[in-house]
């Protein structure tokens, strides 16, 4: 895999190992050279349109190697960066540009931000394309955050009203990379090979992707999922590390997987969403032994994590807090809710990382926080062992005749069929019982489309009251780029 590195950040991995290369996108290949000087020219372009600390910059923009270019470039000014969903409307980029207070938007997506009305700080708007992005020098504008990684005031996707903004403290200066705490729990390093296989402007993805080329490793990119070119990657590239949402493991278990050489793969994070037992067991035989790890986190921060081993033990965990988090779930009266019991889950932050609040919000902020401990509105339990188990988002439980129903524990139930490829339940209203359990179903190619079947199949799974009153089946079920069922739009549509 080559040389181990004994520095990092890519400014000193550049004057180190010039000939490094730092990403590769389809046929291009960038060194860590060329990754920096680009950054560079970057920064010198914010820095004349008077971008500088604590200030903000919007970036939207699809996975391209520019994009890490356009990240790291605020991050030489000691700016925050601001991402945006290539998949947002024109009104939407313009309520996250206005409310984040951003100085600059740099974007792919001429298509969508030539219709935005923007007002407020924005100083400058610009393609990634745009030649006024590479006419500085090489070098970096200011020694001052030469150490410095990508800070970023993340937003939401929301389940409600608009999204919310992340606020965290704004960089300080510094010359060395302090390397990543993140990156030492998980073993990674310089001699990795990472597969950004998701959205980079999501949290997790992209995170992971800087976190490694910060300590010299080399990052695939790719522009759009799909199951083959996923295998096909890890073949050719030898991918050691990559991040996952189950939605990418339902797709690659479709596929003929056992062509592909995967040998090189020593660990699979995933999060983001529930994964069904089913579909866990499955990619586990996928990936070499021991390489599937999932976590429970949050745009906000991190909660807990699960081996391979301590999963099989407790199958449909999440895990126990992560080292220095401390993770409580609460019952309405706000108790600690006993073994078993559902209620809401409220984490701390990891040591060392500060906390956050939400950007031109605080009646969210409190609603959030309660004592030294923060919520997003994840219901959930712990059993006997102190392991934490999701039952869904609050925002998602469906009441029936005043009974709480879970609609993940019956896409768990659905994933178990062997003809379903992925689901979506949610409940719709009735006028007796409040709400009635609604599933949509994505079914393998030739299966027979019978409600009646699948329903009758699931009721020795299921209690009476939580199998489904109807059921439609779809080609595919929309999700968003992070791998999350658009559970919102669904049912709108069919209100």
């Amino acid at each position: 895999m080559g040389q181990r590195l004994v520095s990092g950040g890519i400014e000193a991995l550049a004057a180190e190992q010039s000939a490094r290369v730092a990403l590769v996108c389809e046929d291009q290949r960038v060194t860590y050279g060329e990754l920096d000087a680009a950054v560079n020219r970057m920064a010198h372009a914010y820095q004349r349109a008077g971008v500088g600390p604590g200030d903000r910059v919007a970036v939207m923009a699809h996975n391209r190697p520019e994009l890490f270019a356009a990240w790291n470039g605020a991050a030489r000014l000691g700016a925050l960066v601001v991402p945006v969903g290539y998949r947002s409307t024109a009104d939407e980029v313009a309520y996250l540009v206005e409310d984040s207070g951003a100085a600059v938007l740099v974007h792919d997506c001429a298509d969508v931000v030539d219709t935005a009305s923007f007002s407020g700080s924005l100083r400058a708007v610009w393609s990634l394309d745009d030649p006024e992005l590479e006419r500085g020098p090489a070098t970096p504008p200011t020694p001052d955050f030469v150490g410095a990684t990508v800070a970023t005031m993340n937003y939401t996707s929301g389940t409600s009203g608009r999204p919310k903004g992340i606020e965290r403290a704004v960089p300080v200066p510094t010359s060395e990379y302090p390397g990543n705490a993140f990156m030492r729990f998980w073993g990674f390093d310089a001699n990795d090979v990472h597969l950004l296989c998701g959205p980079a402007y999501h949290t997790a993805p992209g995170s992971y992707a800087q976190m490694h080329l910060m300590e010299g490793a080399t990052v695939v990119i790719m522009t759009r999922f799909d199951a083959d070119a996923c295998l096909a990657l890890i073949e050719r590239e030898r991918v050691t590390t990559t991040h996952m949402v189950p939605a990418n493991f339902i797709r690659i278990l479709a596929v003929d997987w056992s062509t592909y050489d995967r040998a090189s793969i020593r660990k699979v994070l995933h999060a983001a969403a529930p994964c069904p037992v089913a579909v866990k067991r499955r990619i586990m035989d996928v990936f070499p032994p021991d390489s599937v790890w999932e976590y429970f986190g949050m745009s906000e921060g991190m909660g807990t994590v699960i081996s391979p081993d301590e999963w099989l033990a407790h199958p449909g965990s999440v895990g126990r807090p992560f080292p220095g988090v401390d993770v409580v779930v609460l019952d309405d009266d706000g108790r600690p809710a006993e073994p078993g019991e559902i209620g809401l889950i409220y984490v701390s932050t990891v040591p060392g990382y500060p906390g956050f609040r939400y950007h031109n919000a605080p009646e969210k902020s409190d609603a959030a926080w309660r004592d030294g401990h923060y919520t997003v509105g994840d219901l959930g339990w712990l059993d006997g062992d102190g392991y934490l188990f999701i039952a869904d988002r609050r925002t998602d439980l469906v009441i029936s005749g005043g009974v709480n129903i879970y609609p993940a524990e019956v896409e768990q139930a659905l994933a178990e069929h062997p003809d379903v490829v992925d689901t979506a339940v949610f409940g719709l209203p009735d006028e007796q019982m409040g709400q009635f359990v609604h599933a949509i179903v994505e079914l393998r190619p030739g299966s027979p489309h019978d409600a009646g079947a699948l329903v009758e199949w699931l009721r020795p799974r299921l209690a009476a009251f939580k199998l489904p009153r109807t059921i439609e089946f779809v080609d595919e079920l929309p999700r968003e780029p992070t791998g999350k069922v658009r559970k919102r739009e669904l049912r709108e549509a069919r209100l």
